[in-house]
């Protein structure tokens, strides 16, 4: 597969099969994904990586607290402004429109949207996962690094014929995480992503994106 290939086929999947993926896979990609660029060569992700039983204890933890109505922990770092303005707001609610119309729920049934949102916790049924964390005391252009790292890591899956789904929603619950992985405490959840084969028999569809003449101007060409 071939980059092109890898960065079209890359999408938030949101159902797998519970076919393992094994260890010596996830280390060849971690070890390749290091080389994603960071300034001055920080390197600020820290990556937990969850299979078999403490996944399962995770999963069983966050289920509890959904089941009890537990409140979502307090926010360590704000996922989207408050006001999110247009045309970044028209692109959100256009996903959530696309998102739960393909699964037949509509705009006005809460209790149906929590329902499938809940799955994020589950990990959509994939057999392993990724936690990614960065150190409290670093800013802004660590952050984006974090994110190229992540997109890496992303990429490589595919490599394998793995899929995956980046999760802010797992930040909602870092103190659920927090007590199965136990990270030192100067470390902030900022991710998790689910990791496996996809599930072929789920309708996954997939979000459209933006004309190229809305996100890049050419200068000099």
């Amino acid at each position: 597969m071939n980059v092109y290939e890898a960065v079209m086929s890359r999408r938030a999947v949101r159902g797998f099969t519970d076919r393992p993926v094994s260890k010596e896979v996830l280390e060849r990609v971690l070890s390749a994904a290091a080389w994603a660029p960071s300034g001055s060569n920080l390197q600020p992700w820290r990556a937990y990586i969850l299979t078999g039983a403490p996944l399962a204890e995770l999963k069983k933890r966050a289920g509890e607290r959904l089941v009890a109505g537990d409140p979502w922990d307090e926010p360590e770092y704000e996922q989207y402004p408050a006001a999110l303005k247009s045309p970044y707001r028209q692109r959100r609610s256009a996903f959530g429109e696309q998102r739960y119309g393909a699964l037949g729920i509509a705009r006005e049934d809460l209790e149906a949207r929590q329902r499938a949102a809940a799955a994020n916790w589950e990990c959509f049924g994939a057999p392993a996962a990724l936690f990614c964390y960065i150190d409290r005391d670093l800013g802004r252009p660590q952050w984006s690094d974090v994110g190229m790292y992540l997109q890496t890591v992303m990429l490589l899956l595919r490599a394998e014929g793995l899929h995956s789904c980046p999760q802010m929603a797992w930040a909602k619950f870092h103190g659920t995480v927090a007590k199965v992985l136990s990270p030192p405490d100067e470390l902030m959840l900022f991710c998790g992503m689910s990791i496996g084969f996809e599930d072929g028999t789920v309708d996954q569809g997939r979000t459209g994106r933006a004309p190229l003449g809305e996100t890049v101007t050419f200068v000099g060409f």
